[in-house]
């Protein structure tokens, strides 16, 4: 059985949190062997390192957009002293989830671009690399991202075909979770088919951006239908579609992304090296 990386899971999120060992186990047994845990605010810097602890896992401290409104700039000095507190902490893989929002309305973008601009300065001051939110917002976080040097992943990528060669030249890695799983995804369906594998990270948001098959519309849900939880152990699955897209066996995408992540997070090296060879792939 592959072995797959989630480069992107918020396990303390409140939809997983009630039962996260389970849901981490069931991961675990469909061949999940490492989470990548972004924090969204200082609120949770705390939770994101116990649960990457917990479970053998690793973690990012950062600022997401959606969380500047009621943020202060003191809580920007908060995640500079929370990065140098966890300087030596082998699990500490990146800053993040930081980004632009510019589809959800009464965003103050000024704000965010303050906070996505100091994000960044402390990714280069903590030789660390980041994850991005890019949502409307390509272009602004490449001018950024040109000036700075810095690499990482851009989660949940659905940006163009240009914006998504501009983030793999600078050395980004995207990020593909659920919405490969959509047929009228085309856009999505179509980057994650043509651009070069060594491009590509797997990821799923959990509990976000839930793959077709748990998806229930709002006439579903009215009428009783449950929306399915998504979970990391949706991702062999997702990378199945992945895989069929790309006309490529799911080990040979397996060992790609993984190989990928690490060169995307340097950390992850240490961290997966008693149970993955050198290029990525699970013994």
């Amino acid at each position: 059985m592959p072995a797959w990386i989630d480069t992107h899971c918020h396990l303390d999120a409140a939809e997983l949190s009630v039962d996260v060992d389970a849901v981490r186990a069931r991961a675990a047994a469909a061949g999940v062997r490492h989470c990548v845990l972004p924090a969204v605010a200082p609120s949770n810097f705390a939770a994101v390192r116990e649960l990457a602890h917990r479970h053998g896992d690793s973690f990012a401290l950062g600022i997401h957009p959606l969380c500047t409104g009621p943020a202060a700039e003191d809580d920007l000095d908060r995640l500079d002293r929370a990065l140098a507190d966890a300087a030596s902490d082998p699990r500490l893989v990146a800053l993040g989830e930081i980004g632009l929002d510019y589809f959800v309305p009464g965003l103050d973008g000024q704000k965010q671009e303050l906070f996505y601009a100091r994000q960044l300065a402390l990714a280069r001051r903590h030789g660390l690399p980041v994850l991005l939110h890019v949502r409307r917002s390509a272009d602004q976080l490449l001018k950024q991202l040109r000036r700075t040097g810095v690499t990482g992943i851009a989660h949940a990528f659905n940006g163009s075909t240009q914006q998504a060669k501009e983030f793999v030249k600078l050395g980004f890695k995207l990020g593909f979770g659920g919405t490969v799983t959509y047929e009228r995804s085309l856009q999505i369906r179509r980057l994650a088919a043509e651009l070069p594998l060594d491009a590509i990270v797997l990821e799923t948001d959990s509990p976000d951006i839930p793959p077709h098959w748990l998806y229930r519309t709002a006439e579903q849900r009215a009428a009783g239908e449950p929306q399915g939880r998504n979970e990391p152990g949706e991702l062999p699955r997702i990378a199945q579609v992945l895989a069929g897209l790309r006309g490529i066996s799911t080990d040979a995408l397996a060992e790609a992304t993984n190989r990928n992540a690490v060169a995307a997070l340097p950390k992850l090296a240490a961290l997966l090296a008693p149970d993955y060879g050198v290029t990525g792939a699970a013994r």
